[in-house]
């Protein structure tokens, strides 16, 4: 009867930290976007693609070239379903009791997006925002289903 229940637990929690976590990664995403368009109403101007990048204190570079304005939405393709399964990899790292795949799953997240996260305006924002909710989210629910084994086992 405890395996079933454990295993029970374990894939209520995967489906619960795949399934409504997406909800929740984007219920953050748009109030991050409603405070963004906020500071940008009230006076800071977003810098135009035609300007070219700038260094640390704003000093354009000259002949440099940047991407064009494109939706964050738009480079980074594929974001669903790398959310899914980040979130299950977290959850099932904090349930296995190996909390040090969470770093993998960061890095090779990081690593996977490192060329649209280079040279897209913006969307470095949203890939740390949605990770981080994600994150969160999956880890809430691994610590949840743990702690709920542990009280009724």
């Amino acid at each position: 009867m405890t395996v079933l229940f454990t295993v029970l637990v374990v894939l209520a929690a995967l489906g619960l930290s795949a399934g409504v976590g997406y909800p929740v990664a984007v219920w953050v995403l748009r109030r991050a976007e409603r405070v963004d368009r906020a500071e940008r109403v009230d006076g800071d101007a977003e810098v135009p693609a035609d300007e070219g990048p700038t260094d640390a204190v704003g000093a354009a570079h000259p002949g440099a070239c940047r991407a064009p304005m494109m939706r964050p939405e738009e480079v980074l393709r594929g974001g669903t379903w790398i959310g899914i399964l980040e979130r299950l990899a977290i959850t099932g790292a904090i349930l296995a009791g190996y909390p040090a795949a969470i770093a993998v799953v960061v890095a090779v997240k990081g690593l996977g997006r490192f060329p649209e996260l280079n040279t897209a305006t913006g969307v470095s924002e949203r890939f740390i925002i949605g990770t981080l909710a994600s994150g969160l989210w999956a880890a809430a629910v691994g610590l949840g289903a743990l702690w709920g084994l542990d009280a009724l086992g």
